[in-house]
């Protein structure tokens, strides 16, 4: 029987009937991509797959066991519902899309199989780009083996679409290994994210390429990476491109990767990270990742001449505590203290611009608060710090628990 529903189209069509057959029986709600299950039931796809995320094993309407997990599309009833729409478009009703199915591994084994020709690597490119689900089954070692292969070492345009999807998809530790095992790669890595004449969306997809590479290796690829002539200096340069927020993104992410190994920090203070780091944290970049940009300050900052270059890239001592006072709330509020510890250390002028500015109320947030061991010992520290500079005010002098 038909039954009246609100559309879940985001339309004012109160009161219309709706076939009860073009609801998905999980969701109640229009199907949109229709797909049958081995008991012979239909449902909408992002609801049965939901189902059996969350641990069920049996059919939503019979309880019957599911034999297995397939989903059949129902090509024959999506053009029904699509063919309602059409006929109720009067009423303000939508087309529902035809949906783009997930990608299987079959399809993407026969495109890998291809080799380096560029309409496979751009049919993989654009199944990447539709969905996480597409780019979990593209993440096998067999697909991001052939993709580093095909990312080094082949004709120009081939390799920029390798490295493309060589981003999106990331790297396991095999093929990280692989990667930062030969110098060659290490060479045209460098050259590809600090060389002259290479797209901005090459350096990107380069940087993307050099990040994933950290996470999947540990401390002495990060240090081989690190070395490699061009890559800190091309990371520092996509922080520095202002107007394109996945470059100063992928720049600030894998600058934070190299910086977790030690040997790497006065490498990136030499090639201007902490300036480029401080800037951005001072210009109020919160579309960049700011916790990874204020904890690699953080680190840089206590290397030899980091905070000389935090405070030069800053624009001066007073605006760089302005700007880490202001830093001081929400996930990043631990590395804004830690930074704040070294930039005002042994300045009574300094201290009391950064009573100032407020850092008394955040700090005081931080201790009383609900964050980390460490975040509030850092907290303790930089109130002890600024002990001499505080006001006469007896809420705060009377204040022990930062002790």
């Amino acid at each position: 029987m038909p039954g009246t529903v609100p559309l879940p189209l985001g339309l004012d069509t109160a009161g219309l009937q709706v076939p009860w057959y073009f609801r998905c029986p999980i969701s109640l709600e229009l199907m949109c991509d229709p797909v049958t299950v081995s008991t012979g039931q239909t449902y909408d796809r992002d609801s049965i797959e939901s189902w059996v995320a969350t641990g069920n094993t049996t059919c939503p309407v019979t309880r019957a066991p599911l034999a297995d997990f397939t989903l059949i599309p129902n090509h024959t009833l999506r053009r029904l519902i699509q063919e309602w729409c059409v006929a109720h478009r009067s009423l303000g009703v939508e087309r529902i899309p035809t949906p783009k199915h997930p990608a299987d591994l079959d399809l993407i084994r026969s495109l890998i199989s291809q080799g380096p020709v560029l309409p496979a690597l751009r049919k993989l490119r654009a199944l990447a780009r539709e969905s996480d689900k597409n780019r979990l089954v593209m993440a096998t070692h067999e697909t991001r083996a052939a993709l580093v292969d095909m990312a080094f070492g082949s004709a120009q345009e081939v390799e920029a679409e390798a490295m493309a999807v060589l981003a999106m998809i990331g790297m396991g530790e095999a093929e990280a290994v692989e990667l930062v095992g030969r110098e060659e790669r290490m060479t045209r890595l460098g050259k590809l994210l600090g060389g002259q004449g290479t797209t901005l969306e090459s350096k990107v997809n380069a940087g993307a390429v050099v990040e994933a590479a950290t996470a999947a290796s540990g401390t002495e690829a990060r240090a081989v990476l690190g070395a490699a002539d061009g890559i800190m200096e091309g990371l520092v340069a996509l922080v520095e491109e202002k107007a394109n927020a996945r470059a100063v993104r992928v720049g600030i992410r894998g600058l934070f990767a190299l910086c977790l190994a030690k040997e790497n920090r006065p490498r990136a203070v030499a090639a201007g990270a902490a300036a480029a780091l401080a800037r951005h944290v001072v210009e109020g970049g919160a579309a960049g990742d700011p916790e990874r940009a204020l904890a690699s300050v953080e680190r840089l900052c206590r290397t030899e001449g980091g905070r000389d270059a935090v405070i030069a890239g800053a624009g001066g001592s007073a605006a760089a505590v302005r700007a880490l006072v202001r830093a001081m709330s929400g996930r990043s509020a631990e590395h804004a203290a830690g930074v704040l510890v070294v930039v005002v250390a042994g300045s009574d002028a300094l201290q009391v611009e950064a009573v100032r500015a407020g850092a008394m109320s955040h700090l005081l947030l931080m201790v009383q608060g609900g964050c980390s061991e460490r975040a509030k010992r850092k907290a303790q520290h930089l109130l002890k710090l600024l002990r001499s500079a505080w006001p006469t005010d007896d809420s705060i002098a009377n204040f022990h628990d930062f002790n």
